[in-house]
């Protein structure tokens, strides 16, 4: 098949007529595999000789009839003849004239009449864009253009793996390649570099490299940079980017999306909040900016230009002369907000915004998390655009790190919190959620807390709820860092690198489980059935208060069930919960698999589900403790609440897990508020009901012996009289019941390096 579409393509290359009949009777099979080499090796020349010649055989300015929107090709056309950011430099949306240029390049994109247009502007973009941009762009137009609905995106951490890796193996990457695959064996060993029998290269990035330590909150590192974590916030910006007005966004995605957005930030902050109690740390506090920031963070990221990602040390102060402006911006616009929040409605340019319903919450979502300018028209029909309120996530993280508010900066040094692909790994990222939701809380506090009549189910009762044992473990993944180093003359012509290159990561994992959940019915009826986890105790061992505690639950499952009349067993999988992703397949098995199958469709739901919605699979359950760690399973039961325009639910959506979805929560379903019922204060007197159950449930993280901890401590302690066998206390409180049973999960990828 690709060789089919080269050929062709390659032939029609001079013949603008040819092409424009190739490209637009593309199969989904043919688009899927020229994204693909659209987004391979994108911060070197173009290796594929069909997208060379359609780029330089595309002139924008003389093609702008093939765009719906004329304005928006012409605009980008000015930006180009005043300078746009070069190829090779950094690109961040958090600098205005970077954020500018991006946005015009998606708007081209998105607005290419079909599907031909759309190939060949991308192609020219490739050839004379900045690379970050280009792939941000391409990113964002793939995932919201209609006729590019199926196709399958690498995963950022293979289009660029310098957000994911450190700096350090990139380092040994680079020497690998230089020196033609030539190892030192001795020095092999210690830097934990391998050569498989199928000439694949592998380096060990050490998690137990202690040098890159500041302080305390390091210990969640294998939590915060983990690539799938990082991966599932960079595709749901992707997906609902903050600076995407209705107009653009599609019927799908702009059904409730700020609320989501507002849901997605406070999951991830109780998801790290669980993941802090499991290595003794207190629950995260807000930012405070009118202190220095305690905890620093060291990257150790190395960007392709050579720049390293600048280190934050513990107890910096923010409060300098450059950030004065910024920081009266952040109180200014904080104390709106809130002061609109108590008197219930907000007045911008004479338009009044309600704030006293559930429903508000889109409104209040547009204030905090939505674009410099909220678009009047998507709340009033009006054509105007307001600017009493900017982006407040920008204007903090640029307190913390870039300046990015000053409006000529174009070459700039950027912080991990100027990336979607990097935030999540600084954890002041976590403190400044924690300030925003602080606001939403605030919000929520004016609506009344659920009735027994809104929280009850009529006739329905969870009799039980028995779980399987639950263990964590660490376990190893290889991820192809290729595209990290640079292609010579020879592997350019042959559009493929020589040097295949892996770095080897320690992640969480755990062993599947079930959950199984009696529920006794007098009637046949549909409902929503939703799981959450959360903790019991604080890391001080006392009980937490529910009210305090239930911003903290984490919902794992939530699905649809139709309930019949008796008792129903109904048993959920770890591996089928709702919108979870498994281990993404390496993008050129991808390629080798999309050439075999015949048609997409089975190859969406079986191997690549959830491929870009997906929450990691292996991170559903907090890390725990050696000897167990006790939290909450809580589960409820609801009647389904339709939206108005859906009269009746199809029998094939009852079961969604066989099926392709393309959201991430109950949003199109259900019209409860997303973190039902936990999303308003709670009266005990009202809360508990039947159809709802607690119950205690222990997690337990089974140690196990790294080689790349071993070889560490060896080279670090060689110097030292120790013991040769010293004591190993933590082994007293294992629990011996507990077995390990690891999974096979890529039988590929273990043939590939055996």
């Amino acid at each position: 098949m690709r060789a089919v579409v080269v050929l062709a393509l390659c032939a029609l290359a001079t013949a603008s007529a040819g092409v424009e009949d190739v490209l637009g009777k593309m199969d989904i099979k043919q688009r899927q595999l020229i994204i693909l080499k659209l987004l391979d090796h994108v911060t070197e020349p173009v290796i594929y000789k069909e997208i060379q010649e359609i780029g330089v055989n595309f002139n924008l300015e003389e093609n702008v009839e093939l765009f719906t929107k004329i304005e928006v090709v012409n605009h980008l056309l000015d930006l180009i003849r005043i300078g746009v950011l070069p190829r090779g430099e950094v690109f961040t949306l958090h600098v205005p004239r970077h954020m500018e240029e991006v946005i015009t390049m998606f708007h081209v994109l998105f607005y290419a009449k079909d599907f031909a247009t759309f190939v060949k502007t991308a192609s020219w973009m490739r050839l004379n864009l900045n690379e970050g941009m280009f792939v941000y762009a391409l990113t964002v137009a793939v995932r919201h253009r209609p006729d590019c609905k199926g196709i399958i995106l690498p995963p950022p951490y293979e289009i660029y793996p310098y957000f994911f890796v450190r700096g350090d193996v990139i380092q040994k990457s680079y020497l690998i390649k230089m020196k033609e695959g030539l190892l030192d064996y001795k020095l092999s060993e210690h830097y934990g570099i391998k050569k498989t029998e199928k000439d694949i290269y592998i380096i060990d990035e050490n998690m137990y490299d202690t040098r890159v330590f500041l302080n305390i909150e390091d210990k969640l590192r294998y939590f915060t940079e983990d690539i799938d974590l990082n991966t599932y916030y960079y595709y749901f910006h992707v997906d609902y980017p903050f600076w995407m007005n209705d107009e653009v966004m599609s019927k799908v995605n702009k059904v409730r999306r700020f609320e989501l957005t507002i849901y997605m930030y406070q999951q991830i902050l109780a998801r790290y909040n669980l993941e802090r109690l499991s290595n003794g740390l207190p629950e995260v506090e807000p930012l405070a900016l009118n202190e220095p920031l305690k905890n620093g963070y060291w990257p150790w990221l190395m960007l392709h230009n050579g720049i390293e990602v600048p280190v934050r040390l513990n107890n910096v102060d923010v409060t300098t002369e450059d950030n004065v402006n910024n920081l009266l911006l952040i109180d200014t616009y904080e104390s709106m907000i809130k002061e609109a929040i108590i008197k219930g409605y907000v007045t911008i340019d004479s338009v009044k915004l309600e704030l006293t319903t559930s429903k508000d919450i889109e409104t209040l979502g547009k204030i905090i998390y939505s674009d410099m300018t909220i678009q009047a028209r998507d709340l009033t029909n009006r054509n105007m655009i307001f600017t009493s309120y900017r982006y407040l996530l920008i204007i903090m993280k640029s307190v913390l790190g870039l300046n990015a508010l000053v409006p000529d900066s174009l070459f700039v040094t950027t912080t991990v919190l100027d990336h979607y692909e990097t935030a999540l790994r600084d954890p002041v990222f976590y403190q400044l959620q924690k300030r925003l939701l602080d606001i939403v809380i605030l919000f929520k506090l004016r609506l009344p807390s659920y009735t027994k009549e809104e929280l009850g189910f009529p006739g329905v009762r969870v009799e039980n709820v028995v779980v399987d044992k639950l263990v964590t473990y660490f376990d190893d993944y290889l991820m192809d860092i290729t595209n990290v180093v640079k292609l010579t003359e020879e592997e350019l012509k042959k559009s493929a690198s020589d040097v295949k290159l892996m770095v080897r990561k320690q992640r969480l994992n755990h062993q599947p489980f079930k959950i199984n959940i009696d529920v006794v019915s007098d009637k046949t009826v549909d409902s929503v059935i939703r799981i959450f986890l959360g903790p019991k105790f604080d890391t001080f061992g006392r009980l937490i208060d529910l009210n305090k505690n239930r911003l903290n639950f984490v919902e794992i499952d939530s699905f649809l069930y139709k309930i019949t009349t008796g008792k129903n067993t109904i048993v959920r999988n770890s591996v089928d919960m709702h919108n979870l992703v498994r281990d993404r397949i390496i993008t050129r098995d991808i390629w080798k698999k999309i050439e075999t199958v015949t048609e997409m469709k089975g190859l969406l739901v079986k191997d690549l589900k959830n491929f870009h919605t997906g929450y990691p699979s292996r991170l559903l359950l907090p890390k725990g403790q050696i000897g167990g760690m006790e939290f909450l399973l809580y589960v409820i039961v609801s009647p389904l609440k339709m939206l108005d325009n859906i009269n009746e639910i199809d029998e094939d959506v009852l079961n969604v897990n066989h099926k392709v979805v393309e959201y991430r929560s109950t949003v199109l379903l259900d019209k409860m508020p997303l973190g039902f019922p936990f999303d308003r204060h709670i009266l005990p007197v009202k809360f508990f009901t039947p159809n709802m159950k607690f119950v205690d449930i222990m997690v337990f993280h089974k140690r196990q012996v790294s080689d790349m901890k071993a070889r560490w401590e060896r080279w670090v302690l060689r110097d030292y009289m120790l013991e040769k066998t010293p004591a190993n206390l933590d082994s007293y409180f294992i629990d011996s019941d507990v077995t390990m049973k690891l999974v096979n999960r890529d039988i590929k990828l273990v043939d590939l390096l055996q």
